[in-house]
């Protein structure tokens, strides 16, 4: 588990190429986004999903979230209803999963073989800078183990749990300690009513438009 400091106000572009050199062999990295530490992998690359699932020891029936760039790449990867985009386009950049039925391009491992799989646009410069040089979505679980609280915040506890593993992520890149977050607000939009799975960073206000008129 290499480990690489980051200053985020700085200029990061060799740190971006060793993630990328990481991720392009199959690889792991562990990564800051703009709720917690993320740990993931080319989204489309089976083998490499299998590996997370390891790290975490996570239960292979339990799917993973996907993170994209842009409108444009999540619909590569997931069928949006058409009159949701305007109401994504607001929220997106942002701390939303929603759910929506997959794509075939995304492989059954991520979603623990269930037909739908949770996606979300970050509002990151990092993570905007590492998806747009790879070109493929990420998969994006907060970096902890499974069951093993929700401190993926804090770099320190980060790597305490993953130290002398036997699965452990290739690379991590070191930001410091993030400022402390709520988890991503998770809607289902995979049914013909939408549901809020889990209330999080997003202010429940701007969500009252699409539980009430989608």
């Amino acid at each position: 588990m290499r480990v690489i400091k980051v200053n985020l106000l700085g200029d990061y572009s060799k740190v971006l190429d060793s993630a990328l050199e990481i991720l392009r062999k199959g690889g792991v990295v562990v990564y800051p986004t703009d709720t917690v530490y993320g740990i993931g992998c080319n989204a489309l690359d089976w083998k490499a999903v299998e590996t997370v699932y390891r790290i975490k020891e996570r239960a292979m029936n339990k799917p993973l979230s996907v993170i994209a760039r842009d409108l444009k790449w999540v619909k590569e990867l997931a069928l949006v209803p058409t009159k949701l985009e305007p109401a994504l386009e607001k929220l997106w950049p942002g701390a939303l999963t929603v759910i929506l039925p997959k794509k075939p391009i995304i492989p059954p491992i991520v979603t623990a073989n269930l037909p739908n799989v949770g996606i979300r646009i970050p509002d990151y410069e990092l993570t905007d800078k590492l998806l747009s040089k790879f070109g493929y979505p990420l998969i994006s679980s907060s970096a902890n183990l499974a069951g093993e609280g929700d401190e993926a915040y804090d770099i320190n506890i980060v790597l305490s749990q993953f130290k002398d593993r036997m699965w452990q992520p290739d690379l991590v890149l070191d930001a410091g300690k993030l400022p402390p977050s709520a988890s991503s607000t998770i809607i289902d939009f995979s049914s013909i009513k939408p549901k809020i799975v889990r209330l999080g960073a997003v202010n429940p206000k701007q969500l009252q438009w699409i539980t009430e008129n989608f």
